[in-house]
């Protein structure tokens, strides 16, 4: 069976020079064999509801967009059978798949925002 590796960092926005809030991820590196179940923990810092996301960033490629949720149900799907579920008494936003595959191997960022505005500003990555 095919080992998949999955690294995670955080990512913080900074918006007008100003750290509005933080995500962290507790662990550097998952590993699962091809068709396992995976669930990669992110949680989060601000006082409000935050505009979430997950990004995946396959080697030698750019970031990619995943999922997001802001409003609505919690349990919120995305490309590829990834799901995320907010969890605002958590202060979480875990990202999950029922089956990893050996292309799921990458790098996963999960990421906030206090606003939605086309996220511009200075990306900075948290190892």
């Amino acid at each position: 069976m095919l080992l998949v590796l999955i690294s995670l960092l955080g990512i913080h926005f900074f918006l007008g020079g100003v750290q509005t809030q933080t995500v962290s991820q507790s662990d550097a590196h998952v590993t699962v064999f091809e068709g396992d179940s995976v669930e990669l923990r992110c949680k989060y810092s601000y006082g409000a509801t935050p505009y979430l996301f997950w990004y995946i960033q396959h080697h030698g490629h750019g970031l990619q967009f995943l999922l997001k949720y802001y409003t609505g149900d919690p349990v919120v799907h995305g490309m590829n059978g990834f799901e995320a579920e907010f969890s605002k008494s958590n202060s979480s936003f875990h990202l999950r798949k029922a089956s990893v595959h050996w292309s799921d191997s990458a790098v996963y960022f999960c990421a906030l925002s206090a606003q939605c505005r086309g996220l511009q500003g200075e990306l900075i990555t948290n190892p």
